[in-house]
């Protein structure tokens, strides 16, 4: 496939954590020699070849032909690509994104961090046709096609949850149909990006609520309602993400990234990585070391 000339790539010079609000572009894939985040739910659909990204700490390769979702304030980094991809980016904002309450089975892996993907390619030539309707429609700048682009996206990924396997964290139904205001999913945002953006600092809950001006026992009650984890466990997934992308990328020890990573104690930062990844950080690093500038795969 022809590659579009006027694709977007990224530029190692933006500001860290800018947002890129309501978009869908072709996108230029290169090897990113630091990683982005910024607060929206990114959505990839490849047209053709690969992308290997280091999203958090894991390698992670989307497929053509598969829509695939993830949530872009956890740092994530293309550190390889096949020849010839060519491949759409949407992005969402997370307030947007949050007041759909789409179903916890894709709600809260995202929110782990994780990259979810369709099992099989059957949609895809309806989705190119879709995200092609979608960049054209949000490059004419018009308030009036933002809507139905939303409503389309929305209605695409609702089916995409349907099929995808029941969440096993998921809360009952009561629970979820707990009523949260778009003032609270507004606040639930700013305490998500202002986690995202000061993770490596000693934070306390009472600093998160004071951030957002909320009481500290109502700001952690409503980001349980509405992420299904809680702020402190939240916190620490950006701290072990962060830690597992320096052991696969750096040579600094482990006391080093522990700290650089936000955790006050070696003792801690070990507890908390064995406990999230089910090893230690010396053995995730001599089994995930690798090569973020690789040149491009020859496929």
């Amino acid at each position: 496939m022809t590659r579009n000339p006027h694709a977007l790539s990224f530029d190692p010079n933006r500001p860290d954590f800018a947002p890129y609000g309501l978009t869908c572009v072709h996108w230029r894939p290169s090897p990113m020699r630091r990683p982005d985040h910024h607060n929206e739910v990114e959505l990839n659909f490849l047209e053709s070849g690969s992308v290997t990204y280091l999203l958090g700490g894991t390698k992670t390769v989307v497929q053509a032909g598969k829509l695939s979702v993830f949530w872009a304030a956890i740092p994530h980094q293309i550190i390889d690509f096949g020849t010839g991809t060519s491949y759409y980016v949407a992005t969402i904002p997370l307030q947007c994104f949050l007041q759909w309450r789409l179903p916890e089975k894709l709600l809260q892996p995202l929110m782990q961090g994780r990259l979810v993907s369709e099992a099989t390619t059957e949609r895809s030539n309806s989705d190119r046709q879709l995200f092609g309707h979608w960049e054209d429609d949000l490059a004419k700048k018009s308030s009036e096609l933002e809507r139905p682009v939303l409503l389309e996206i929305q209605a695409r990924l609702i089916r995409m949850a349907l099929k995808l396997p029941v969440c096993k964290t998921a809360r009952t139904k009561r629970e979820r149909i707990a009523t949260i205001t778009d003032t609270g999913l507004n606040k639930v945002e700013q305490m998500a990006c202002f986690i995202a953006q000061n993770y490596t600092e000693k934070l306390t809950v009472a600093q998160i609520g004071a951030a957002v001006k909320l009481h500290p026992n109502y700001a952690m009650n409503l980001f349980q309602k509405t992420f299904g984890t809680t702020l402190i466990s939240y916190l620490t997934q950006h701290r072990i993400s962060h830690a597992q992308r320096l052991l696969a990328t750096n040579e600094q020890t482990v006391t080093e990234i522990a700290f650089e990573s936000g955790f006050l104690s070696i003792s801690r930062f070990n507890e908390a990585f064995r406990r999230a990844c089910g090893c230690s950080p010396r053995e995730y690093r001599r089994s995930h070391e690798l090569d973020v500038v690789a040149a491009p795969l020859q496929g």
